[in-house]
């Protein structure tokens, strides 16, 4: 059975499944957000492979990532101080994809309330 093609198309449908996010922009860019947190984002830094998705995550969690499917999952210089993950969408499937998606929203669900 051939894999289906992960796309920001693919990115969009599963993002927008979940509770309370919009499309909008990062620094021009194309971006999902929760009440002003963002997700996800395409990558603007040139140093991020085409194809990429930037995903927040938690510097923990993004050691995790990358220890267990360096293939998929990466890091440049620039994003180093960042919590965020890169990822390459050419190789998730996409269940990794939407655990990976519905993790950020949790985390900047949490974060939001926090501040409440």
């Amino acid at each position: 059975m051939p894999r289906t093609k992960i796309d920001f198309e693919t990115v969009r449908k599963i993002a927008l499944r979940l509770p309370d996010v919009v499309e909008s922009t990062v620094r021009g860019s194309p971006a999902f957000k929760i009440r002003g947190q963002w997700l996800a984002a395409v990558p603007t830094h040139k140093s991020a492979e085409l194809d990429s998705l930037a995903v927040r995550v938690d510097f923990e969690r993004r050691a995790e990532l990358l220890d267990s499917a360096p293939d998929i999952y990466y890091v440049k210089d620039h994003y180093l101080s960042y919590p965020v993950v890169l990822v390459r969408l050419t190789r998730i499937k996409p269940d990794a994809l939407e655990g990976l998606l519905r993790m950020a929203w949790q985390a900047a669900s949490a974060k939001k309330s926090k501040h409440k």
